[in-house]
């Protein structure tokens, strides 16, 4: 197989080289802008210098996005050096994706020629004092005959002043309801003066320097064209977007804790205690390899799920909500064990490594409430439950897609928005192949090309399956009413669609040449043992020593490792033949 994606070799080599003396990427200097709380003007240019901003514009409309799976790969990149420059200039991307989804075909292209020419768009979403209850915004859109009226607040928006343009979702219904509201894409520039005023930019604790503001229109007009999507279909056009935006902002976390994992694991290295090296301690190398596991299901997680827009495009809807929900929660769990590793030095500014640590702990604490907070994207989840159970008592799943969406080296299906779907009719097709995947796993470890333990915890994980579709079939609910108990289901729904993520993607990668081919972390199924473990005794069944002792193995790895390199895809040669 071959994982290599040249637009995301070519940043990573231009952000290192920008890293360094002054370069605009050069830590200190961010550090600095940071504690200032000055936006990251040159480090944005760089980024559009470099044409980042292409790839968040589709190929249909005459940018460079054929592949979500690289998308997200660009934004890790980037979030691996600084968060808040990540966030910053992503927010083009979530901007544009309401008229990916739903705008006219001349719409959609004269907004990627304006996105590729520089030009800056926001989401305007929230307001301040409904949070993520859309149907409760107040923003009006008011019809004139030749156009529409605007008048009304959003707030709490990236980008909501240094924006030319701001997708708004605003009531065209005063009645409200699902479809009492619609989108229009407003460029701020052909607005008469004194139409808008934007708010102050609100002081953060994380991702400090970021344009996090708001904007508020004065009977603002806009022209017909500006109407994104037939009117009423506010809401649905931005469910489908974010079923986009969630899989790929999940790049923000994974190089949160690229980073993180790399500072850590330095100052180990560097720390002595008791006249010995902190990572010559069997506990902190256990500690490091749990870490990485953890890592490892993340990004197994993201790497499926930011290609299931091509492959499983109707299941969507679970995809998003899942990944949304998990991949930060596990990368934050990974940042909290490391922080503590670390002692004082990661919290401390500019101490250690310029400050890097503390500033990234700080900043990846927001990255949950993008596009809808953890609560948001399980309560989603659980909306779903009766379908996922019925789907996964069925056995049924969608071999081929699930083959194009874990399987890297797999040409990718164009992205279709006609596809999307509010609610999966098929379910989870990688949750629901579980059983499936736990026997190819058994029948490699029969053969001498995985270690038994490892087709043991592949069984245990479907056992949990097993029950957890119980439980999720016998809750009982109502839309107004939803039980502590049904958001406890859905993390763990979550921890078994990473589980079941780890062991497609190595299923669909792996070498086919023995144990021994392959990058080291391949060999045997070593990530693969090591991400089960951590996905079983997250779900309450901590593994024995015979199982845990993967971990010590990654961390060898790790510490082995060059600095900032560490994850499945760009570990030793990704290239090689597989089934």
């Amino acid at each position: 197989m071959s994982t290599q994606h040249p637009a995301v070799a070519a940043l990573e080599k231009a952000l290192d080289d920008a890293g360094r003396h002054d370069g605009p990427f050069r830590p200190g200097g961010l550090a600095e802008l940071d504690e200032r709380e000055a936006f990251p003007t040159a480090a944005i240019r760089a980024l559009d210098d470099l044409g980042l901003a292409r790839h968040y514009v589709p190929t249909r409309y005459g940018g460079l996005l054929d592949d979500h799976g690289e998308l997200l790969l660009l934004l890790r990149a980037v979030a691996r050096r600084d968060l808040t420059v990540a966030v910053a200039h992503a927010k083009t991307f979530l901007g544009g994706a309401c008229a990916w989804v739903a705008g006219t075909t001349a719409q959609a292209t004269a907004l990627g020629a304006e996105i590729q020419r520089g030009a800056v768009a926001a989401w305007g979403l929230t307001e301040r004092h409904h949070g993520s209850d859309l149907l409760a915004g107040e923003l009006s859109a008011t019809p004139t005959g030749a156009g529409w009226l605007l008048d009304g607040e959003k707030w709490l928006i990236n980008n909501a002043t240094r924006g030319d343009l701001i997708t708004v979702l605003a009531r065209t219904d005063p009645a409200g309801g699902p479809r009492g509201f619609s989108l229009f894409l407003v460029d701020k520039r052909a607005l008469p003066d004194g139409s808008y005023s934007h708010r102050p930019k609100i002081l953060t604790h994380g991702i400090r320097g970021a344009d996090i503001s708001g904007i508020a229109f004065h009977h603002a007009p806009v022209p017909e064209t500006a109407l994104v999507g037939d009117v009423g279909d506010g809401i649905e056009t931005v469910l489908k977007a974010l079923q986009l935006t969630r899989t790929v902002a999940v790049g923000l976390s994974l190089g949160a804790a690229d980073h993180a994992l790399s500072l850590a694991t330095g100052f180990a290295e560097g720390r002595n205690l008791y006249g010995r090296r902190l990572t010559d301690l069997p506990r902190v190398r256990r500690i490091l390899g749990e870490i990485s596991a953890t890592v490892f299901l993340a990004e197994a997680t993201a790497l499926v799920s930011a290609r299931t827009p091509h492959a499983l495009t109707g299941e969507l809807s679970v995809a998003s909500a899942v990944t949304k929900a998990a991949v930060p929660t596990l990368a934050q769990d990974a940042i909290d064990r490391l922080t503590e590793l670390m002692g004082t030095r990661g919290f401390l500014s500019r101490t250690y490594a310029e400050g890097q640590y503390a500033k990234l702990e700080r900043d990846h604490r927001i990255v949950a409430i993008f596009d809808g907070s953890t609560a948001v994207n399980r309560n989603a989840l659980i909306d779903q439950f009766a379908r996922l159970a019925r789907a996964y008592r069925d056995g049924r799943w969608n071999g081929t897609g699930l083959a194009e969406a874990a399987g890297l080296d797999r040409d990718l299906t164009p992205f279709d928005p006609a596809r999307q779907r509010l609610l999966s009719g098929d379910g989870c097709s990688l949750v629901q192949s579980l059983p499936d995947a736990a026997q190819r796993i058994a029948a490699l470890a029969d053969r001498g090309l995985l270690p038994l333990q490892t087709a043991r915890m592949a069984d245990e994980l479907t056992a949990v399956a097993d029950r957890l579709h119980e439980d999720m079939a016998a809750l009982r609910r109502t839309p107004r009413d939803v039980p502590p108990t049904a958001f406890h289901l859905a993390e763990r729904y979550e921890l078994l669609y990473a589980g079941a993520a780890a062991l497609r993607l190595w299923l669909h990668n792996a070498p086919t040449a023995g144990p021994a081919a392959g990058p080291q972390l391949w060999r045997n199924g070593l990530w693969l043992a090591a991400a089960l473990a951590a996905a079983l005794t997250r779900l309450g069944h901590p593994v024995d020593e015979s199982h845990a002792a993967a971990y010590d193995r990654v961390a060898d790895l790790l510490l082995a490792a060059p600095t900032g390199t560490f994850s499945l895809l760009t570990t030793d040669d990704l290239a090689w033949s597989t089934s």
